[in-house]
């Protein structure tokens, strides 16, 4: 069993580090961590946009899982000067995701529904408003078990891809040197193979977060040894947290 010393987080370091839950796991279990974004978010410009042959204009509702979708919907829409109807209904997969739609709209004078951050509890809302033609705005990583959903309970929908993900370049890290390596989406994993195209996991753990994310680690042949979310730890940190204690129990 690899001691865990060091651990390499694939997302920004948290604004207020010893407020944030990693700080709980370095002071109980004297770990370290280093953060760095293995990819980065680029909105679409209205020229790249306008080849998809989309118009945004048909729609009379939006579904949003994202606050990253939130921005560059309302940036392309502004590029494209394209004037949003005070009638468009917003089906958002949080209540913090909806609402963070007050930075660009007045929240009391929309028609704004949310669920409880699973796809599945926006069926019941879009069931309820099934005559409305849905734009489903997304980045260019396909998000199956959304899309599957949504077409097998027959709701009227179209993607339209407004952002896209880019690889960081982690040229000059020694992605080795780390004990565990910790990611967060399907674009990490990416970035992973693209950057270290030799690389071999060995004994080298991984964590990953959200099935999509472990699905995408399974089919470029890694092994995942943490898992989340689990019913004893939904986040990441609570899952680091129980496989050390599980690992110090063992010796």
């Amino acid at each position: 069993m690899v001691k865990i010393k060091n651990i390499l987080v694939s997302q920004p370091q948290p604004a207020d580090l010893e407020k944030s839950p990693y700080q709980e796991l370095i002071t109980k279990h004297n770990v370290k961590f280093e953060f760095k974004k293995f990819f980065s978010v680029v909105g679409l410009s209205s020229a790249e946009f306008r080849q998809s042959r989309i118009n945004l204009t048909e729609f009379s509702g939006i579904i949003f899982t994202s606050r990253n979708a939130i921005d560059y919907y309302f940036q392309l829409a502004k590029d494209l000067r394209i004037e949003i109807s005070e009638n468009m209904k917003y089906f958002c997969t949080s209540d913090q995701i909806a609402f963070y739609l007050q930075k660009y709209i007045q929240f009391r004078k929309r028609k704004i529904f949310f669920g409880d951050s699973t796809y599945q509890s926006l069926l019941p809302l879009l069931k309820k408003h099934k005559d409305e033609k849905l734009v489903l705005p997304c980045n260019d990583s396909p998000n199956e078990e959304l899309y599957s959903m949504l077409t097998a309970n027959n709701v009227n929908f179209q993607k339209a891809v407004i952002y896209k993900n880019e690889n960081a370049d982690l040229n000059g890290m020694d992605i080795k040197s780390f004990d565990l390596l910790c990611f967060f989406s399907p674009s990490g994993i990416s970035s992973l193979k693209q950057n270290f195209p030799k690389y071999t996991q060995g004994e080298q753990l991984i964590a990953t977060y959200g099935k999509t994310t472990l699905q995408a680690a399974e089919a470029a042949k890694l092994r995942v040894d943490i898992p989340a979310p689990t019913p004893t730890s939904p986040s990441m940190t609570m899952a680091i947290d129980e496989f050390i204690k599980a690992a110090k129990k063992k010796k």
